[in-house]
């Protein structure tokens, strides 16, 4: 299950850090793994879930990065990251 599903009572309260935040890049690519064997075999359907949970952890990652302080200077920021995407 993805660490994204928080129960409501601790919604807010948990403690992003560096390594929450690398157990979700972790699982990300794991799911873009999944649905990419699923693509090319012909299995769409059974992609969605994943892209569900992909989505969900892409938003999540995106609404912290939006609310870290210091991320105002995109080019700076754009230079710091560097993304490979192999075998797609």
């Amino acid at each position: 299950m993805s660490i994204v599903f928080v129960p409501r009572k601790l919604r807010g309260k948990a403690k992003i850090n560096q390594e929450t935040i690398q157990r979700l890049l972790d699982e990300n690519d794991q799911l873009v793994r999944c649905i990419a064997e699923y693509m090319q075999k012909g299995r769409a359907v059974e992609c969605v879930q994943y892209q569900q949970i992909l989505h969900r952890n892409i938003v999540y990652l995106a609404t912290i990065a939006d609310a870290s302080p210091g991320n105002t200077d995109v080019s700076t920021n754009s230079e710091k990251l560097t993304v490979t995407v192999q075998g797609l």
